[in-house]
């Protein structure tokens, strides 16, 4: 079995950790893969170094993340172009989208046996309509609009299938998968809903009113978002918190469900609710 490694070495501990989940997997019959530019940090870990991040995931069967929820959404995002599933190990804060923490390493022979479950997760694909390139991009957990750091409230519409449906006054709209329900959209209010189903979620930030509340539209939906500021404030979209570009006033950026799903491996039996109350009870402490 070929699996790929692809550790954020920013992270405490995330070489050591890597070095441990290493030692694990040679007992079993598996080739290593790593990015070249892993090769300085990790001489004598026995993997094969290959060129890019693209051959990393065409060689392998499977793909190890190490890191915290963006390490993983970012490698989880690339693998699905190459419909390969990852395992997330955390050596973050929360590890919402983890499938184990590093205490569990003893787990690793489920991977190598087969002894595992494939959990898809929705993405969402965000379409800059105006833009002649027809810029693109995909989330695993939310696309926010928002003000720049010295702009005033923003005016949105939002539509569905081309038939306007809300407008909000307010700091920005988070437009969230469930997988991204339990991220942003929670601070701001949005529901909790289980990663297995598929909708979309949309939570305004600080809206200007006594009565707004969220918004969950069903999958196949449309929604077109546009943004305004009657000040020449500056308009942000954010995908996953790792992609930002600046909007022009009133462009269209367009949301719906992606055709490409992400595949996350899970290794152990744990309820979703049982995760949630884990992982907030942690940020509580």
């Amino acid at each position: 079995m070929k699996i790929a490694l692809i550790p954020n070495l920013t992270k405490k501990n995330a070489q050591y950790q890597t070095e441990r989940i290493a030692q694990v997997l040679r007992r079993f019959e598996t080739e290593l893969l790593m990015n070249s530019a892993d090769r300085e940090s990790f001489p004598q870990l026995g993997a094969a170094f290959l060129g890019s991040e693209e051959e990393l995931f065409q060689e392998c069967d499977a793909v190890i993340s190490v890191g915290g929820d963006g390490t993983i959404i970012r490698a989880a995002k690339h693998a699905a172009r190459f419909g390969k599933a990852v395992l997330g190990i955390n050596v973050g804060r929360l590890g919402f989208v983890a499938g184990l923490e590093v205490d569990e390493l003893d787990q690793l022979d489920h991977l190598i046996s087969g002894n595992y479950e494939v959990e898809q997760r929705m993405m969402l694909s965000i379409t800059l309509a105006d833009r002649e390139s027809g810029t693109q991009f995909c989330a695993l957990n939310d696309a926010v609009v928002s003000r720049g750091s010295m702009s005033r409230i923003l005016d949105f519409q939002v539509s569905l299938n081309e038939t306007n449906v809300c407008g909000y006054r307010a700091d920005g709209l988070i437009l969230a998968t469930p997988t991204g329900s339990t991220g942003y959209s929670l601070s701001a209010g949005g529901p909790v809903i289980d990663p297995v189903m598929q909708c979309i979620v949309l939570t305004p930030i600080c809206p200007h009113s006594l009565f707004t509340r969220p918004v969950v539209f069903s999958p196949g939906s449309r929604l077109t978002v546009t943004a305004a500021s009657n000040y020449e404030g500056e308009i942000f979209l954010t995908a996953d918190g790792e992609t930002s570009l600046q909007l022009h006033d009133g462009e269209r950026i367009e949301v719906t469900r992606s055709d490409v799903p992400v595949r996350l491996i899970k290794l152990k039996k744990m309820n979703f609710y049982e995760v949630v109350n884990e992982k907030l009870a942690e940020r509580r402490s």
